[in-house]
């Protein structure tokens, strides 16, 4: 990782210092739990605020290389009658994170993970996936805050579904998701089930979609 008097490191901190604006966060939030890339419009209305300034505040998000824009129609309008084409912004895919002093966490989490992969036997992988459990069980239990809290806490970004599903709209995990999926979605998944088991939430049932 690079040294946070680096070039590079000096231009996280400027894009992280983007949000420190309060007003500035709000959309950047709306933006980062919508399922589908969001307009002005509805951005505005979300989070309280009026079309220009929502519009202002996305933008300078976007030039922090917080955001990214595009032009498109809305899901669910297209075809003539459907007007110009709107500007809709979504979160980047990469991660944007500094650490002082410097610390480098994915390099320490990919060494186990290699290591799972050359093991024929699959224990490892078991035991992983029984840590990930009991890691998920002691993070539900006794939680006087719901599920949803609990889940945004350890970094996921769930959303309630209309059939009362949640749905989880991120993976904390992506970037080691490329090269080690089969390894990183089962501990995933158990850590999840073990959060609603240790929630008593009996009747819950975590499942993996791709």
């Amino acid at each position: 990782m690079a040294n946070n008097d680096s070039p590079f490191a000096l231009e996280v901190l400027s894009r992280l210092g983007s949000l420190d604006d309060p007003v500035r966060r709000r959309p950047h939030v709306y933006v980062r739990d919508s399922d589908q890339p969001g307009g002005r419009d509805l951005a505005a209305e979300a989070t309280g605020i009026s079309r220009t300034l929502a519009a202002y505040h996305l933008d300078k998000l976007v030039e922090a290389g917080l955001l990214r824009a595009r032009y498109a129609h809305p899901v669910g309008r297209s075809g003539p009658g459907a007007g110009r084409p709107a500007k809709l912004y979504r979160l980047v895919e990469e991660d944007v994170a500094l650490s002082v002093p410097p610390r480098d966490y994915e390099l320490l989490a990919r060494l186990p993970i290699s290591s799972l992969d050359r093991d024929p036997t699959g224990a490892v992988q078991q035991a992983v996936n029984q840590a990930a459990y009991d890691a998920g069980q002691q993070a539900g239990a006794g939680q006087s805050r719901t599920l949803i809290a609990v889940l945004n806490s350890s970094g996921y970004q769930p959303r309630t579904t209309d059939d009362g599903c949640i749905e989880l709209c991120n993976c904390p995990f992506h970037t080691l998701v490329d090269d080690h999926k089969d390894v990183v979605c089962d501990p995933n998944l158990n850590l999840i089930q073990g959060m609603l088991d240790g929630g008593n939430q009996q009747v819950a049932r975590a499942e993996l979609k791709f």
